[in-house]
């Protein structure tokens, strides 16, 4: 059973500072074992938390990530719902990893004709899969990519990723990159790391912030028979991280 590390901070500011400081030992450690960290990034509100701190940073060989997106909405990359295009705002502008480094979807590759519901992938979906199978797998023969750090956001609802409560692709078992075209929070089309891969991460943080998701985070910790997405990440041989503010936490036990 995975034991999760929950933080809760009183401002957003010290979060990000926190979440800064666990991205930068993460980095260090990862490129000093297999001289790279692969990372997955959310949106939302995760990139701007993320990039407070962590962008002013000296110490990091930036030129060593490999980033990914956890999930992604299928609209052009300069769109405000891309959430490449928040994270770049708020963090690839401010730091020299190399663009061939960042790894997007190609929202130009979205098929006109919708694909079927059951097959569960796209052009799109299936290009980000084999970027991901260019990285993780020139070496090796592996069954899911290994991640560095995933860091996750958390809905009103108990999604993560574009992983929906449920919603079929939660019972995906062998594909690393699923399309879903019902979304029930806009934009309807996008792509989404599957439930396997984000249990392979070596290491996976969820943030989570305002009085907003104070219900939802109360369900998850309180009542694990939910089955919601974000219940169901649980690491395999990973650690579990939670980065909330007390306004979030305000009706969780947490030791003091």
């Amino acid at each position: 059973m995975v034991h999760p590390i929950v933080r809760s901070f009183a401002t957003s500011n010290e979060l990000s500072v926190s979440l800064a400081n666990l991205v930068t030992e993460l980095s260090a450690k990862s490129i000093e074992a297999h001289d790279r960290f692969t990372v997955g990034i959310s949106g939302g509100s995760l990139p701007k938390l993320l990039g407070a701190d962590l962008k002013h940073r000296k110490d990091i060989k930036w030129d060593k990530w490999e980033v990914f997106f956890c999930d992604e909405r299928i609209v052009p990359l300069d769109h405000e719902d891309s959430n490449y295009f928040v994270c770049k705002k708020e963090l690839f502008d401010h730091v020299p990893i190399p663009p061939e480094k960042i790894h997007t979807i190609k929202p130009e590759l979205a098929s006109e004709n919708e694909p079927k519901n059951e097959e569960a992938t796209d052009p799109v979906s299936l290009e980000y899969e084999q970027q991901l199978i260019d990285v993780f797998a020139k070496a090796s023969s592996i069954k899911f990519p290994l991640f560095d750090l995933l860091l996750l956001g958390v809905g009103p609802d108990g999604h993560t990723c574009s992983l929906f409560p449920g919603h079929p692709l939660l019972d995906e078992k062998d594909l690393w990159v699923v399309y879903i075209g019902d979304s029930p929070k806009p934009p309807p089309k996008r792509v989404t790391l599957t439930l396997p891969v984000v249990n392979h991460a070596r290491n996976v943080a969820f943030v989570a912030t305002g009085s907003g998701k104070q219900d939802i985070l109360h369900q998850i910790f309180e009542d694990p028979g939910s089955n919601l997405p974000s219940q169901l990440v649980k690491p395999v041989n990973g650690k579990l991280y939670w980065f909330l503010d007390d306004a979030a936490s305000a009706k969780l036990n947490l030791p003091k």
